[in-house]
């Protein structure tokens, strides 16, 4: 893998120094290149598609559709009239010597993602790389391999087109455990590494890297019913957020119920019930990410209970109340520790794009850095730059 390595962190220096405006011309080619050669990305697509049981829950997350790829071709040009997230000042200061500071934005360098089963993540990850001036390495899974190797060989025809930008700016590993051990190992090539999957895929990257890691994804979603909840709005946001797209990490998972709301659940449970949701009322796995169309259901005593079980169980991701109650709201999104904290509103809308950062590279889990949905800036770190008229340090 190593001359990989090297051609991304080379052509990392090359990106890092386009204008925003040649940037946006790959991405605007690109988006045009997806939606005219949509028939090819299907079959290959379709490859990938006949090796997976449609009962599978990852089956709906490898699937690209004519209107999915519309979608992610959508997603690509709106990241390219987004603001450059290069060259921002963050602070700017004269210290009493004279030494003027400033600290600006800049590209980690080499970005290397790893995920399974979403052949949209090869198109959404390097949108936002490009975007944010930085090279990106790829490894996905077996599952979306022939996916994800026509979505590179379309990029890199792009980019060989234009010729502003060169191919190595992204690169697909070969979609095995060696490729991603050497990828966990590329010290001085890889500035950072991100995990995009289930619990078990950002748990080993953690556990094994010597990169820098940035953990995303996994979600133990709750939504609560409070004892001041409108129930009619409560059914739309519970369904919602169960049903909308069960496999993605913003789905319900568990839904906790005030106990004086236990007599009107009927037309909520007719309604999940309906999706051929199975609801666990009893031997429920509280720390479960279901991804299919399963869901916990406990009862609560108290406001208190509903926030001390997802400060158990959570995983940091999203979270919502359902009340009328305002005081309740408050303490709901000052108390519950998560990335993105909803009050009257599904936790569906965790997502890059509708946070309207056009794009996300995954969902942050952690406190140390990027949290919540990952976009441009937070593609982006810093330097200090320090100019003097000759100062000298006692």
């Amino acid at each position: 893998m190593n001359p990989i390595f090297k051609a991304a962190k080379e052509a990392a220096r090359f990106v890092a120094l386009l204008t925003d405006k040649q940037r946006n011309q790959i991405l605007n080619a690109v988006a045009d290149a997806i939606v005219a050669n949509t028939d090819k990305l299907l079959a290959a697509n379709a490859e990938d598609l006949a090796k997976m049981d449609k009962a599978n829950p990852l089956y709906d997350r490898l699937q690209l559709t004519p209107e999915r790829l519309a979608g992610i071709a959508s997603d690509m040009r709106n990241v390219a009239t987004l603001p450059s997230p290069l060259g921002i000042t963050l602070e700017d200061r004269t210290l009493p010597n004279g030494l003027r500071l400033r600290k600006k934005s800049v590209p980690f360098g080499v970005i290397g993602v790893i995920y399974e089963a979403r052949p949209n993540v090869t198109f959404d990850v390097f949108s936002l790389c490009l975007k944010s001036g930085n090279a990106c390495i790829l490894k996905g899974g077996r599952d979306a391999d022939s996916s994800n190797r026509a979505a590179i060989a379309l990029i890199h025809e792009v980019l060989s087109n234009i010729g502003t930008a060169p191919v190595d700016c992204v690169s697909l590993l070969e979609a095995t455990h060696e490729a991603t051990a050497e990828l966990l190992s590329a010290v001085g090539y890889v500035d950072i590494c991100i995990p995009r999957g289930g619990r078990r895929l950002i748990d080993f990257v953690r556990d094994n890297a010597k990169v820098p890691v940035i953990e995303t994804g996994a979600g133990v979603v709750h939504a609560y019913i409070d004892k001041a909840a409108n129930m009619q709005m409560a059914a739309d946001i519970v369904l919602n957020a169960k049903t909308r797209r069960v496999s993605v990490c913003n789905a319900l998972d568990t839904l906790l119920v005030h106990k004086d709301k236990v007599a009107e659940l009927t037309d909520i449970i007719a309604k999940l019930q309906a999706k051929n949701v199975d609801i666990h009322e009893s031997e429920c796995d509280f720390s479960k990410e279901f991804m299919a169309y399963a869901m916990n259901l406990r009862v609560v005593d108290s406001l208190d209970d509903a926030i001390n079980h997802i400060a158990q169980f959570g995983s940091g991701h999203s979270e919502s109340i359902i009340t009328d109650d305002e005081a309740a709201a408050e303490r709901f999104q000052n108390e519950v520790d998560a990335a993105c904290v909803y009050v009257n509103a599904p936790t569906s809308f965790t997502d890059g794009a509708q946070f309207g950062l056009g794009a996300e590279i995954g969902i942050s889990t952690q406190k140390l850095g990027p949290r919540g949905p990952m976009g441009l800036m937070e593609m982006t770190t810093y330097k200090w730059l320090i100019n003097g008229n000759g100062q000298v340090r006692a």
